[in-house]
Parts: structure tokens; sequence; C-alpha cells
């Protein structure tokens, strides 16, 4: 029997309140605004920011453009805010997506729009978040193997929801908005390595915001656009096997206390990520010059291959999903920050020289815990004077769940994106204001949106 998808989770989002969500995830949501927040205005000087700011000529409005003296109406302002929180690929991960990248600047800008309190807006985080688990763990297969990019097709229905728990819709009202989000579902990996990945997490922000609005106004959608054969689980299904029939586990299951975020420590496609903590501790406890590489090989899953499309990338944005530039900037720079994700950068002799040496093998052990992922990467290195060097086998990826980031470690990196953004806020009293968002009484009391 099929469950009631739709309509349950219009119930839930309908019904959810602050004091419902586990302590455990009140920190994750504090951690995803934060971090959101810091990438968004690092990526707000992005041409990506730019260009669409230049398209969309969006008028004066209620909600505040990448925390910068311009604003636009809440559609705009999530479109333009989202693709920025998204464009240095920096954003939290996690829900096979980007959670945050779209949750957080639909419910800022929205909650502009409102007048909402730090609490409701955590409520819509949660609301939007545990939407978007409650579809993910429907599926056994992942998304990307299909060519969708989970950001844009789970983002549009969890933004719908946290927007929908914003604006306090009624439960049939919050169910339509959800459908009006799925119709709206979109993002295609072949665009990776380019604007359009960034664009993808805006469109999803402007889709969560705009199916709240119309369904609030009385706007209709079908009240089984989740689960029906002709639905969205099956439309975005990679190989058909989707569960239908399992109970909603959303507010009583929370995947906020147990399927936690991961906040990047290098802006790379996280797929890079495991594969750069290796090639750090190997070079930290084996220096080696570039030049004496003579070749360099990456265990990966054929999943983590098949999105690092990226083999000899001349652009900033195409390195970002390249094994082959992270290995090759770790030895040639000892890092892989914004700084080297940097057209010239990119283009140096000697990072174009290494890369054709960086090979990648694919290890068909999945992780039981993960199936994307192999059951560990590796990365050895060989030199020209017969040496070979090996990580340790990397299960666990730094600022991840099992390894998060300390505070410390978390403000160095928003203090440090919000100099790259060239921020008019002080960043310290905005850090501290997202880091404790449940004491908020408005949200243009957050330094850069209003009188505070």
């Amino acid at each position: 029997m099929t469950t009631a998808l739709t309509r349950e989770l219009g119930e839930f989002v309908a019904g959810l309140r602050y004091e419902q969500i586990p302590a455990a995830g009140i920190s994750v949501i504090q951690t995803g605004f934060a971090d959101c927040v810091g990438v968004m205005i690092a990526g707000s000087v992005e041409p990506v920011v730019q260009l669409l700011v230049a398209a969309l000529k969006p008028p004066p409005g209620e909600a505040t453009l990448v925390f910068g003296q311009s604003t636009a109406a809440a559609p705009d302002a999530a479109w333009i805010n989202a693709a920025a929180a998204h464009a240095l690929d920096f954003d939290d991960v996690a829900l096979r997506g980007h959670p945050s990248a779209v949750l957080v600047p639909a419910i800022l800008a929205e909650a502009q729009a409102i007048g909402a309190s730090g609490r409701e807006m955590m409520t819509a985080y949660a609301a939007g978040y545990e939407t978007w688990a409650e579809l993910v763990r429907r599926d056994a297969d992942h998304h990307h193997g299909k060519g969708w990019h989970p950001t844009g097709i789970f983002g549009a229905i969890g933004a719908a929801a946290a927007c929908a728990s914003l604006r306090k819709l009624d439960a049939a009202k919050a169910a339509h908005a959800i459908a009006l989000g799925a119709s709206q579902s979109a993002g295609l990996m072949a665009n990776f390595g380019t604007m359009t990945k960034p664009f993808h997490a805006g469109r999803a922000a402007h889709a969560g915001v705009i199916s709240a609005r119309l369904a609030g106004a009385g706007f209709t959608a079908s009240p089984d656009a989740l689960e029906h054969p002709q639905g969205f689980l099956s439309a975005i299904s990679p190989a058909g096997r989707i569960d239908v029939e399992m109970p909603v586990e959303a507010g009583t299951n929370w995947k906020l206390a147990h399927d936690k975020l991961s906040v990047k420590k290098y802006p790379l496609c996280f797929c890079t990520h495991r594969a750069l903590d290796g090639m750090h501790d190997l070079i930290a406890a084996n220096p080696v010059a570039a030049e004496k590489v003579r070749r360099v090989t990456v265990s990966i899953s054929p999943t983590h291959a098949t999105i690092l499309r990226n083999h000899l990338p001349q652009t900033g944005l195409e390195a970002k999903f390249s094994m082959e530039f992270a290995m090759a900037s770790v030895l040639v720079a000892k890092r892989a920050g914004l700084a080297e994700l940097q057209d010239d950068f990119v283009r140096r002799p000697e990072i174009q020289a290494l890369m054709p040496r960086v090979v990648i093998e694919r290890d068909e052990r999945p992780d039981p815990a993960s199936p994307s992922k192999a059951i560990y990467d590796l990365v050895s290195v060989e030199t020209t004077d017969g040496r070979r060097i090996e990580s340790a086998r990397i299960t666990q990826v730094r600022g991840g769940p099992e390894q998060p980031l300390t505070r410390d470690e978390l403000w160095t990196k928003f203090e440090g994106c919000l100099q790259v953004g060239q921020a008019r806020v002080p960043a310290r009293k905005l850090f501290d204001a997202l880091m404790s968002l449940d004491q908020l009484p408005h949200v243009n009391r957050l330094p850069g949106l209003g009188a505070a």
C-alpha cells in the first residue's frame, strides 16, 4: 500500500515547532547557517553572481543580497544568494547534495519578507532538511549515476517545505507547496564545472520561495506528486528501486541528529576530500618535491571517478571537479584552497605538467554505509628515484560527522571567506549571531541585514 507521502510531509511541515527539534540537531542547523553565510559572502564576488544580477536586474525589495547594500524581492534574492553560496563549491554536504546552500538563502530571503525570528528560521531549516532526507532514503540508488544533480532535484522540494514552514501554511497548503517544488526540480551533472552548477542551487531556492507563496495564495498541486507512479520519485529514480510504502519518518527518526552535515575544508568537489586528506598526510610524513614525482595513483569509487570529469582543467571552475588538479595543487602549493582555485594557478606550467601523471583507479568495493564511496580511498606517490609512498586507507573525511570541525576551525574558515568576499559586515559579530541563532528575536537583527 502506497504511503500518502506528499500529504504526510505537508502535515509534518505544518505541525513542526522549534521545541520538537532534537538537541543534537540545533548545533547542526546553526553550523549550516554559519558555514553557508560565510561561503555565500565569499562567492558573492564570483562571475556567476555578477552575471545573474546583471541579467535579472532585480529592483529593490525586501531581502538583502549577500549581506551587502543591495536588495531584491525575496525570490530573486534567494536565487542570487544560493548561487553565491554554491559558486565556490565550498558549502556543506549531506543527503547526497548540498542542503544548506539551498535552504539557508531561501529561508533568509523569505524571513526578511515576513519578519521571522531565529527560531522560526531554524524550524524552517529542520522542515526542509527532514523533507529532503525523507525523499533521499526512499531510493536505493544514487542519482548522480543517472545524471541528476541531487542539490537541484531535492533542493527545490526541501526549500518549498522550509518556506511553507516559515509562512506557517496549513497541512494542505504545505503539501501543495511541496508538490509545486517537485515540478520545479532540475539539475544535470553534465553541467558540473561550469556556472550552471551553482545556478542549480539558485533555482532550487527560488523555486522554494515561489512554491510556498503560490500555495499560500491558493495555488494547487497534486496531493500525491511525490509518490504517484508518474510522480517525483519514479521520474527521477536511476533504476526504479524506490520505496513508497515505508512509513514517513520525518519528525520521528530525525536525520538532523544522525545524517549530519560535512563542512568542507577544501573548495573542491567533496569527492576529492578523502584523497586530499590522504595526500596532505602523505607529504607531511614524507616530504617530496613536485618535480620528483613520477606518478600519483588515487583509488576511489566509480561514482566519484565519474563525477570528477575534468582530467586536464584550464580554469578554476573546471579544476573543482578534477582529482588530477587536487593532487597537483597539494604537491606544488602544499594546499588546495581558494587561492589555488584561480585560472592563473591552474594554468601554471608545473600544475599542467603534473596532472597527466595522476592516475585514477576505480575501486568497485562500495562502502556499506555510503555506497557511492569506495570502501576506502588511497593515495600513492612514486618518485623519480624509485620510492613508493602510500597514504593510510582513508574512510572518513575531516569536517565530516565523524571528525567535525571545531568551532575555532569553523570560525577560521568563516573569517577567511568574509575576507575573500570583501564583506562590509563585522565577521566575528555575524559569526557569533549565526551560531546562536536561536536567541535572535528578528532576522533583521543579524549584522548586515538590518539595524544591528
